[in-house]
């Protein structure tokens, strides 16, 4: 008979490996990433471009412009485009990031050839109307004025400003003003340089054996209009710690605290163990902030510790939301808990709890096709090696306290650590 009262063995996690992509190269200089499994008739297409907030030559042109493209075309409006879309049960959505933008295409597998005129005229032919601009213009700007109301986003805001520096696009806060001067005719002149199908990286995942020639054929068959725009890598702020930063927000409950500094690259040989040191921190329900800081203490719903990893510049974040008196206090109890990683070996079943965790939610990762590709991607974007998923498995199995510790006592120094409140006074 089962014991329910026995937790059920946990197994190691056996050899990862991603499915092999298929890559062909365009006529036209865009790349194709076929990644092909037929068990749901579901496909996802995602044209991917170096069309972010590094590219813009002015603060917020890129996400106009990529939020822009589904407001009309050449031979569509808004509303076509949407009832299109909606007729064919599928989703079509556009949005920029730090590095790139992306236009992501999910439908059925039958209806891919259907959906593709629609998708190219959307990546080629937009018209950049006035009055939607206008209307884009307004609704973002109302957005970030009422987010500029919590303490979450304006303590994030001036953590990567500090972090990366304000002249960066890393760092840049959002501006009222210069989104507001934007005009269609810089969207125009932005789409046409950094939207070239030229640099396009095409990742094309699901049940697409039948469709990768048609997907091939359909954008080989368009010559870009300019050479693609390849933004020379930035050079961010690598700051080192000023002292403890508080932006006020008066009358405020509650207070937003971000501790950070920067992080190496996933492609630095201590990357995955750095992982499985940052889990330990903050990085699931279990861990040593969470159990101190909610658990013992009682100061928040939650709190993480997380690593943003960007193509020119990855971070260490450590963040929570505290009631506004408790914010010095909940910012000592963080930095004690890095000094006990320095100090203390993890004790064994400890580690072995986290290595499971780890392990088994990446495991959960690569349960689906499109999960495959996410991965794949990051590979692609971060220049990694195609090993670098078994060498995460391998590491992540074979570190040890030792190792650890002294990677806490490189890196996890709180004085080596940003520190950002946003909050009351005091």
């Amino acid at each position: 008979m089962l014991d329910r009262t026995l937790a059920p063995p946990v197994h190691p996690l056996a050899r990862v490996t991603l499915p092999a992509a298929e890559v062909l190269t365009l006529p036209g200089g865009a790349r194709l990433h076929v990644l092909a499994n037929a068990a749901q008739p579901v496909v996802r297409l995602q044209a991917v471009l170096r069309a972010g907030k590094l590219a813009e030559p002015v603060p917020g042109l890129a996400s106009i412009t990529a939020r822009m493209l589904l407001e009309g075309t050449a031979t569509r409006t808004a509303r076509q485009i949407a009832d299109e879309v909606a007729f064919y049960g599928a989703s079509l959505e556009c949005d920029s990031g730090f590095d790139r933008a992306t236009l992501t295409l999910y439908c059925l597998t039958r209806h891919l050839p259907l959906l593709l005129p629609l998708v190219l005229d959307v990546l080629t032919n937009p018209s950049f109307p006035d009055e939607e601009l206008q209307q884009l213009k307004t609704r973002t700007i109302q957005n970030v004025r009422v987010e500029r109301k919590k303490t979450s986003y304006l303590a994030t805001e001036r953590f990567n400003e500090l972090l990366f520096g304000a002249d960066t696009a890393y760092g840049r806060p959002f501006d009222e003003a210069a989104y507001q001067g934007l005009t269609a005719e810089q969207a125009r002149d932005f789409h046409r340089a950094a939207w070239s199908l030229a640099g396009a990286e095409l990742f094309l995942c699901g049940d697409v054996a039948a469709e990768r020639d048609v997907v091939a054929q359909a954008f080989g068959g368009v010559v870009p209009a300019a050479p693609a725009l390849l933004p020379a890598g930035p050079v961010l702020t690598i700051a080192v710690p000023t002292a403890p930063d508080h932006v006020v927000m008066a009358g405020s409950l509650q207070a937003s605290i971000r501790l950070g500094r920067p992080w190496p690259a996933p492609t630095h040989p201590d990357t995955h163990r750095l992982k499985l040191l940052t889990n330990v921190l903050g990085g699931y329900f279990g861990s040593r902030l969470m159990r101190n800081i909610r658990e013992d203490k009682g100061l928040t719903y939650g709190i993480y510790a997380s690593v943003a990893p960007r193509e020119y510049g990855t971070s260490l974040v450590i963040g929570t939301d505290v009631k506004g008196e408790s914010a010095g206090f909940a910012v000592r109890e963080i930095e004690a808990e890095l000094r006990r990683l320095q100090e203390e070996p993890i004790p064994a079943e400890e580690l072995e709890t986290v290595k499971s965790y780890l392990l088994g939610k990446f495991a959960n990762e690569l349960s689906t096709v499109f999960e495959q590709c996410d991965k794949y991607k990051s590979l692609v974007f971060l220049g990694l090696p195609a090993d670098y998923f078994e060498q995460f498995v391998q590491q992540t199995d074979a570190a040890d306290a030792a190792t650890l510790q002294q990677l806490a006592q490189q890196y996890l120094s709180p004085a080596d650590l940003q520190t950002v409140v946003a909050g009351p006074v005091g």
